[in-house]
Formats: structure tokens, sequence, C-alpha cells
């Protein structure tokens, strides 16, 4: 697996990384086995760096499903822990759920002690900012993030779902090393707005979330005639040639695809080796990819 630099001061994780959501959401699997299999799985195609949340559960009830299952699997695998970077998130909440946003320092010092909690661990690597609060200054937020940084409760700090200008006020409070939003052929506003550009310049690692276009839209690859005649091509699946384009848009861009199966996690590990040419990436910078 080649890999890439986390950010500043961070070491360098699996370009392809793992995406834990779909295993805690609605339609995960219903036997927690399965999720600590695809996990293993993960890690043995060689990711190094896992994305989860304190928010990746049914509601509020089930607060920290992911990170428990996560750090269960990875208690009981039988490779090298110290290779792997378990990144986390606060900031938003679940109630009834819904997907609710709330960066009140409070709150984001609550879940911090509530992950640490969850994944067992007395240091979180990586812990990301959800989403910007509108109602909340985000340097209010950034603020307690900081505070947790410099108690050693985190190790590294990353944003989610922001702006360029959004990273330059965080960045004056606290180093920023990650910053993860949505990318994919469908959606390329991290690209139009800037974020993958500056994130490069400054050496921050772009975790690119959704890189398929989710479960609806990857659903809609194997029939767009673009990338169907490019994974012919290389005898490969038109999810891992879209996860290959998402990682030619910059050297600081790691993608985290999520996986419900073994088979699905190990055929997203298999982009970071795809090669893709530049006139085939120009094909699909050029193509439509219909989000209806």
């Amino acid at each position: 697996m080649i890999t890439r630099s986390l950010g500043p001061e961070a070491p360098h994780v699996s370009a392809v990384g793992f995406g834990a959501m779909p295993l805690s959401i609605q339609g995960r699997p219903s036997d927690p086995e399965i999720g600590v299999r695809v996990v293993h799985a993960s890690l043995d195609a060689g990711m190094t760096l896992i994305d989860t949340a304190d928010v990746y559960c049914l509601d509020d009830s089930d607060i920290g499903h992911n990170e428990r299952l996560v750090s269960r699997a990875l208690r009981e695998w039988q490779g090298d822990r110290d290779s792997i970077v378990m990144a986390t998130k606060g900031g938003l909440t679940r109630p009834a759920g819904r997907w609710e946003r709330n960066g009140h320092p409070d709150h984001l010092r609550q879940a911090c002690e509530r992950s640490l909690a969850a994944m067992s661990v007395d240091q979180i690597d990586l812990y990301q900012f959800h989403a910007p609060d509108p109602t909340v200054p985000l340097e209010d937020s950034v603020g307690a993030l900081a505070e947790l940084r410099q108690q050693g409760k985190v190790r590294w700090i990353g944003l989610s779902n922001v702006t360029v200008d959004e990273i330059k006020l965080a960045e004056s409070i606290v180093p920023v090393v990650t910053v993860q939003n949505r990318l994919s052929p469908f959606f390329r506003e991290a690209l139009d707005t800037g974020v993958v550009e500056y994130c490069g310049n400054r050496g921050i690692g772009l975790l690119a979330y959704s890189p398929v276009g989710g479960g609806r839209l990857n659903k809609k690859l194997p029939a767009h005639p673009i990338v169907a005649e490019i994974a012919k091509r290389h005898d490969a699946s038109t999810h891992t040639v879209v996860l290959a384009w998402v990682l030619n848009q910059g050297d600081s861009v790691i993608v985290i695809p999520g996986a419900r199966t073994v088979e699905h996690t190990v055929d997203s590990a298999s982009s970071a080796s795809l090669e893709l040419s530049a006139d085939e990436l120009a094909s699909i910078d050029a193509a439509e990819f219909s989000i209806t």
C-alpha cells in the first residue's frame, strides 16, 4: 500500500484508509463479528488509518457504537496496533436518529471524554471537529479542541466540512493536521472552492469522505459509460477506478471509503495501486456524473 503524509508533524498513513461508518449506522451488519472481520480485512489489506466518530450509530442512545466496535477489532487484531492511526470526531448529535450540530465547547469536552472511554485509550490519535455549528463561533469550538490537545487528551486536531477561510481561522488557534471534506466525481466542491489546493500547499492531509458518492450514487457507477470502459480496460471495478481518480486530485489526498463486507474493503484497498493515464483522468474530469 502506498502511503501519504497524514499532515504536519504526523506520520505517513495508507493512501486508502477505512471509513468505519457503515458498520454502525442504519443497515449495519446484524452481527458485530461481521464488522470486526471487515475491520481486520481492511488492516490486513494495508490500511493504517481508520476513521470513526461518536455519532456513527443509530441515535443518541447508541453513541459510541462505532468507536467501541473499531476499538474491539483493533484489540483482537494480530498485527501491530501502534502502526494504526485511529481518527474520531465530535461536534454532532443524533436525537431520534437525526444529524444535528453542536459545536459548544462543553459538548466537545464531554464528547471527547466519552470517546476516550469508548475507545479505551488515554489519548486520541486524531480528533476532528465534525462540522462548524452556525450558532457557535468557530473560534470557541476550535479553542476547546486546543485545550484538549494541551491537556494531552488528543494528539492531533482535524476539521471536517470546512471552507478555506474556516481552516485559516482554526490555524490561528491550533495546528490543523487534517481536513475531512466530501470529494468525488459527483461532488467536487472541495476542488472548486480551493480546499484541496490549500491543504496541499499547507501539507494538511485531505481526508476525502464519500469518495464514490455514497451508497446510492455508487450503485450508478457500473452503468457509467466512461468509468465502466476504464474499469474494463484495467480489469478493475468501477469503484476502484473512481477511488483512483480521487487519489489523483492531489498528493495530500487520502481516501476513506466505507464498507460492510470483506470483499468491498479489499477491493477499495486495491485502488492504491491502480494507475490511471492522463487521458483517463481527463475523461473522468470532463464526464457528467448525475446525482439524480
